[in-house]
């Protein structure tokens, strides 16, 4: 499709990296002249080698530092809907070989070949994040494609995060197709959940610590559970579904725990659960100063360290968690600490971990180590797909 742009890397650029599969082409490899400057974001354009030798379709943002994400390996692919079903039915056919029930992460950006992209799934119902601006230019085809794969009736756009506004993306979300009269209740390990898809964090709930959940779950039979930045109650309703005798949920959302408490109602464990709505760091103080002791802890925070430049004081503010909730674990409990910063790789973020445990008094082995599920590949190319951690200390 000789009407295409190119963009071309620099002589001084590793081209093996993009040929091998790593999916991202940045502003300083490339030949950044005032013809791709001038190049329309969420353009596709054929990405060349200092040789002129194409290498594959990529999809062009200028603004962005990431200015290249690789598309296609065929320089001549249309993208239309009929392209996006043929990638959401090979997403499709793993997510559904995997589960039982149409409850998972469909698409996991780069990893599922889409990138930029994230879809949920529902049941009949789909979220999609078009976190790059090619994905939001051609969001249209993108539903065409993705009801033609599932035959899912309702579709919404979710333009929350960090990730749309670094690619100069607005922040409106919409209902694409059908409608959503309430929270979709969501069957995961003997829980149900109630998540939000039009007013929730993110696309409504958090799948890729289903797994994470299971284990500590295991670990909850007559236990006394406390779940720190519950959202809407992902270990706690987990815990009380395979035993525990009973569950504080904390977090600093209302909103979030009026659904963890109407999750806790429709699994019949709501007689066994409690919240609390209150700043994490000030309401694991409190709970010391009250003598509170519980045999299964679990820390679940947001991103501390969302980019390089944030490590430091994330890694710290890990450690701080980790301090804080310690003390409130029962001589021989469990406490899992957990983190979704992709910058904070798993050797500093278990360092971090232990540095508070130990400030807080106590001493622990590690049982576990936990990631994200199956409906959230890993690229392996791109470390960032691999951002989820899990840690299950013994105390």
């Amino acid at each position: 499709m000789t009407d295409r742009p190119t963009i071309r890397l620099l002589p001084k650029a590793k081209p093996q990296a993009i040929r091998h599969g790593f999916p991202w082409v940045y502003a300083n490899e490339l030949v950044m002249d005032r013809r791709a400057k001038a190049i329309a974001p969420g353009t596709l354009a054929v990405l060349e080698d200092a040789e002129r030798r194409p290498m594959g379709l990529v999809a062009v943002n200028p603004n962005s530092k990431i200015v290249g994400r690789m598309v296609d390996i065929d320089p001549d692919a249309t993208v239309d809907a009929i392209w996006f079903q043929a990638r959401l039915e090979r997403a499709l056919a793993h997510r559904e070989r995997v589960y039982d029930a149409p409850f998972y992460r469909l698409v996991h950006a780069e990893a599922d070949g889409l990138p930029g992209v994230v879809i949920d799934r529902f049941g009949d119902a789909a979220v999609i994040q078009p976190n790059a601006a090619w994905a939001d230019t051609r969001l249209e085809a993108l539903v065409e494609g993705l009801v033609a794969a599932t035959g899912m009736t309702t579709v919404l756009k979710s333009s929350s995060g960090r990730t749309r506004s670094l690619e100069g993306l607005d922040e409106v979300d919409a209902v694409l197709r059908g409608s959503v009269a309430g929270p979709v209740p969501v069957p995961m390990n003997g829980a149900t959940y109630m998540a939000d898809l039009t007013g929730g964090q993110k696309t409504g709930l958090f799948y890729d610590q289903r797994d994470n959940h299971a284990a500590v779950a295991r670990l909850s039979r007559g236990a006394r559970v406390l779940d720190v930045f519950a959202h809407v109650g992902g270990f706690a309703l987990a815990a009380l579904a395979n035993g525990a005798t009973q569950a504080l949920a904390v977090d600093g959302s209302a909103a979030a725990l009026d659904l963890a408490r109407a999750g806790a109602e429709a699994s019949g464990t709501n007689h066994r659960f409690d919240t609390r709505q209150g700043d994490a760091f000030d309401t694991l103080e409190a709970l010391a100063a009250e003598g509170a002791v519980f045999d299964v802890v679990v820390c679940d925070p947001p991103a501390f360290a969302p980019s390089k430049s944030a490590r430091e004081p994330g890694l710290r503010a890990y450690e701080r968690v980790a301090r804080l909730a310690a003390p409130l674990v029962a001589e021989g409990g469990y406490l899992t600490l957990c983190s979704c910063s992709h910058a904070a790789d798993l050797s500093a973020f278990r360092n971090a971990s232990a540095r508070g445990i130990g400030k807080g008094g106590r001493r622990g082995q590690i049982v576990r180590t936990g990631f994200a599920g199956p409906d959230h590949p890993l690229l392996p190319q791109l470390a960032e797909s691999g951002y989820l951690k899990a840690l299950t200390f013994r105390l």
